[in-house]
């Protein structure tokens, strides 16, 4: 492995591969921890309800029956990776980063906080965009088995299921270039898979809330969808650079008080990846996970709610290529079941 991060821009491929070995390095087999008399026993409670929400995604939601989160490791520190995501300054298309594996993607991980604040620097001197977030979980897609890390802990026990279940919807479907396919279909399986898990234990309250968490996040997307159109009208305007950053900057400030209003009337405080200092990194970044939602979501009630009729819909779109893709994702009775 080492010898192939020389020609491929070596450092980086370096500390990802240091990286992913550390995370495999500290792995404990699940059941040991929970069992340890050293194991706090909020820990012990949280993997205990993880280990149980694995054996339900075999039974109940037909994923990957594996290795992969029976393990933990435990990294001492807030997150496994930082991305960097990165746009040119008048354009809301995602630089793209490929790799061998996972082909090409919109944004960049590292183990280290410092590389990625540093990456990020080097580009926003080039001219773009920026914007760095923490990650407390993420799939190497089944070529690996993949731990529970305790960079997930801090999540209530809802939060941990449904990454749960995203995370292994990547090993059913995964195309390569193709990143908002990949996460808005894993988080469609987030979804289904919330809602099942809490039916089955009788948890009405806390799927209430998880509704109506998962309601102000579409509410916040369609804010980012409508300033994504402003600005989008901006950008291809025929007027100067400076009346573009003019009218950018005021769009940005309009759509950061619109958020602001909707949490205030939701009587939440978190803007989460909305936080902070809004640009094109940010709004990219948004429509990642959740940009094809609606289309997933149309395509599992068209399979009356049948799983393996859903996962089968979802691989004949992951199979065409991607001009006939991109037509089925804006038509769903493209796909035949």
């Amino acid at each position: 492995m080492l010898i192939l991060c020389v020609p491929l821009t070596g450092c980086y491929y370096l500390q990802a591969a240091s990286g992913q070995w550390e995370v495999l390095r500290k792995r404990e087999p699940l059941q040991e921890v929970i069992q340890s008399p050293g194991t706090a026993p909020e820990l012990a409670a949280k993997l205990h309800l993880l280990s149980e929400a694995r054996d339900f995604s075999i039974a109940a939601l037909g994923l990957p029956d594996n290795r992969s989160y029976r393990s933990y490791s435990d990294l001492q520190r807030d997150y496994v990776v930082w991305n960097v995501f990165a746009a040119p300054e008048f354009s809301l298309a995602a630089k793209q980063w490929c790799f061998p594996v996972a082909g090409c993607v919109s944004y960049r991980g590292y183990f280290s906080k410092e590389a990625a604040l540093k990456e990020s620097a080097r580009l926003a001197d080039d001219g773009y965009d920026v914007a760095v977030g923490g990650v407390a979980a993420y799939s190497t897609l089944g070529k690996f088995n993949d731990p529970i890390l305790s960079t997930m802990m801090h999540w209530d026990d809802v939060d941990l299921a449904a990454v749960l279940f995203h995370e292994l919807a990547h090993q059913v479907v995964y195309v390569k270039d193709d990143s908002s396919f990949n996460e808005s279909f894993a988080t469609a399986v987030e979804e289904i898979g919330v809602k099942r898990w809490l039916d089955s234990r009788g948890e009405a309250e806390a799927m209430a809330d998880y509704v109506t968490r998962r309601e102000l996040q579409q509410s916040l997307l369609r804010l980012v969808a409508a300033a994504r159109v402003v600005l989008d009208s901006v950008y291809t305007a025929d007027i100067e650079d400076a009346d573009k950053r003019i009218q950018k900057r005021e769009r940005l400030k309009s759509l950061a008080l619109d958020v602001a209003a909707e949490l205030q009337r939701s009587g939440r405080d978190d803007a989460g990846w909305l936080s902070g200092d809004l640009n094109n990194a940010r709004l990219i970044s948004m429509n990642l996970y959740e940009g094809r939602l609606p289309f997933f979501r149309a395509l599992y009630a068209s399979c009356d709610m049948e799983l393996p009729c859903f996962y089968a819909a979802a691989e004949k779109l992951a199979a065409m290529e991607r001009t006939a893709r991109e037509a089925a994702l804006s038509d769903i009775t493209l796909i035949e079941h």
